[in-house]
């Protein structure tokens, strides 16, 4: 039953992201299955670098996915919970795929070892990921929201970079970028030795900034948009306050906000948008 692959969907968000398990509590009841299904979707194509121990495995994994967006693969895409509610909320939502392909495309560069190399590389892999998650969260709520789309999910991908950083220094991934770095006199070997210096501190303030100023943009632009978008950008009600704690902590062991805040900050938020990215 299709409404069994929702349930799993809405399940595997539970887990693995919770902020914005509860972020769709908010969003009419209508639209909740929808958005679990695409963030399940989310989960399962950031779980395939994780998954793979080498690219190819990965490749594969992510050549399915395309093709089960372009129509292929139909009886194993049925198979599936993620893909079968993603495919019939693509058609209820009349969501184009070329956004969805895009994003799968993207996450390729999770699967190698190549460094992030400009600001700008990152703020297009930022775009095409969560910006695109954040706009198409809001068209299932019957919202265009490209404008707060776009710097909301590169706000968001800015402080996923940080938090991550002590895992992908470990795995010997780059995902601040290399211009960045060499700025303040870094090198990715450096990060990779997992010890902080003055030099990468001052680098992650910098992105800590850059994420504050389209933190700000977003609050711009969530200011024209309908209350029933507000959902879809419920989960940056955490990234302001978690960006000015760690500030205080070093850079290698990012302090995370409890679940009780966690979850009373997207409540409040949900009140009120001017919460939402400030």
């Amino acid at each position: 039953m299709m409404q069994d692959a929702f349930s799993y969907c809405a399940e595997l968000v539970r887990t693995g992201d919770r902020d914005r398990f509860l972020a769709t509590l908010f969003a009419p009841a209508r639209s909740r299955d929808a958005l679990y299904a695409l963030y399940a979707f989310k989960l399962e194509i950031e779980r395939v670098a994780g998954l793979a121990r080498e690219a190819i495995p990965g490749e594969i994994r992510l050549q399915w996915w395309r093709e089960v967006l372009q129509k292929g693969r139909l009886g194993e895409a049925a198979a599936s919970p993620v893909a079968a509610a993603l495919l019939s909320t693509l058609v209820q939502h009349r969501l184009g795929a070329d956004d969805l392909l895009a994003f799968v495309e993207a996450h390729r560069f999770d699967l190698y070892n190549e460094p992030m190399p400009t600001v700008d590389t990152l703020q297009t892999y930022t775009t095409r990921t969560s910006s695109a998650l954040f706009a198409m969260a809001a068209q299932i709520l019957g919202a265009d929201a490209a404008a707060a789309a776009r710097p909301a999910g590169i706000a968001c991908g800015l402080a996923r970079a940080l938090a991550a950083l002590p895992r992908h220094a470990a795995q010997r991934k780059l995902y601040l970028p290399v211009e960045l770095l060499a700025r303040h006199g870094i090198g990715p070997d450096e990060v990779f030795s997992g010890r902080s210096s003055l030099g990468l501190n001052a680098a992650a303030a910098e992105v800590r900034g850059l994420a504050r100023d389209y933190l700000d943009a977003t609050a711009v632009a969530l200011g024209t948009l309908p209350r029933d978008a507000w959902p879809a950008f419920l989960p940056l009600a955490t990234v302001r306050p978690l960006l000015n704690r760690w500030e205080r902590f070093d850079v290698f062991a990012p302090a995370e906000l409890s679940p009780w805040r966690c979850q009373w900050l997207i409540w409040r938020a949900s009140r009120n948008a001017a919460r939402i990215a400030k």
